[in-house]
């Protein structure tokens, strides 16, 4: 039914077992009961007959373990009257109506609680320097609300519903660095939003997909594949703001230029290139150290630092909003104060077209 477009919402209050473990883990979105729902192919009893091992239904299955861990399951609820609630959420986040902007349509809309002049102040002025995304947001969506897609899980993205002078949008931000969950997620949320037909805002302050011995491992190519895929895919309006940085494949999994959003923006502050010009310094460095060392000479200290600071410049110049605007790598580099209102400009435009069906490739799982 999910793949004819019909929406599949399950609410676990209690327990599912065996193959009734499936109907959440296959519905759209699925909610937990923290204490009373659980979902396993085996309880705690065949668990123990099977293996040995003695474990409580709460850590086998729990809540807590398919919100943070596993991903099986999107809301945590704390109980029953909470649960109904964020179902009720869900549905009102459906996008059933279709709404778009034709000229009969007469959006109702409330400004956010937070002024969008404090977005200038938004963003710390170091890059190093961590922040929530969610109070940009905050100054751009309507009455401050935003429906938080799994939050508990992948947390160094943030995804959710909101509404833009009354039009239904998805938001996918950057709170981090792309692990594996937050890519699944991503795709995840993605899909939802082309099911629905809901347009998508992605805000972009990404150092990239994480690397390393133990997350290659653990498949982030993989992973993040299934993220690209999905924003390559869907056909949905999308528009894209880099808040921060935008750097290696994140800018890809992100809704970067190659994979064509309706429009794309930066803020003054952005900064946008392969990696950081830090990062490729040292890089480089290191491929220079090497050469050295195979020389049998030793690199003096002062040509290195000369050789650092002459990269960093280059990437600091090249990787200035302004120098991608001048090269049409974006449309354009706007105030943040006016990030809401052009925004909005930008989805009420791309609207004007119908939005066709999503179709994707093959997810590598």
């Amino acid at each position: 039914m999910s793949a004819q477009g019909i929406p599949q919402i399950a609410v676990v209050l209690g327990s599912c077992t065996a193959g009734g473990a499936y109907v959440p883990a296959m519905a759209d979105e699925s909610v937990i009961v923290k204490g009373n729902g659980t979902i396993f192919l085996g309880g705690p009893p065949l668990v123990r007959a099977a293996t040995g091992a003695v474990v409580t239904a709460e850590e086998l299955g729990g809540a807590a373990l398919h919100c943070t861990t596993s991903g099986v399951t999107d809301h945590f609820a704390q109980d029953e009257p909470h649960a109904l609630s964020i179902t009720r959420d869900i549905f009102a986040n459906l996008n059933l109506q279709q709404r778009t902007c034709t000229p009969d349509w007469t959006p109702d809309w409330d400004e956010p609680l937070y002024s969008p002049q404090e977005l200038r102040g938004a963003v710390p002025p170091d890059s190093r320097t961590p922040w929530d995304v969610r109070s940009v947001l905050g100054r751009i969506l309507d009455g401050s609300r935003f429906e938080e897609f799994k939050s508990n899980y992948g947390k160094t993205l943030v995804t959710g519903f909101g509404t833009l002078y009354g039009q239904p949008i998805g938001v996918v931000a950057n709170n981090g660095v792309l692990l594996s969950e937050a890519a699944v997620k991503g795709a995840h949320f993605i899909q939802l939003c082309g099911q629905r037909k809901i347009p998508l805002l992605f805000l972009q302050n990404i150092t990239g997909f994480m690397v390393g011995k133990k997350y290659e491992a653990g498949g982030i190519a993989k992973d993040g594949a299934k993220m690209v895929m999905a924003v390559a895919n869907a056909k949905v309006p999308k528009v894209t703001v880099i808040i921060g940085g935008s750097f290696g494949a994140g800018n890809y999994g992100m809704c970067g230029r190659a994979y064509s959003p309706n429009f794309m923006y930066m803020w003054p502050n952005a900064r946008i290139s392969v990696m950081g010009g830090e990062q490729a310094a040292g890089v480089l460095a290191q491929v220079e150290s090497d050469k050295w060392q195979r020389s049998g000479k030793p690199w003096p200290a002062d040509e290195e630092a000369k050789f650092k600071d002459k990269i960093t410049d280059k990437y600091d110049q090249e990787g200035s909003p302004y120098f991608a605007s001048a090269r049409l790598w974006d449309d354009g580099v706007i105030d943040p104060a006016d990030t809401r209102r052009v925004v909005g400009m930008s989805f009420a435009a791309a609207l004007n077209a119908p939005i066709s069906e999503s179709k994707y490739g093959v997810f590598r799982m």
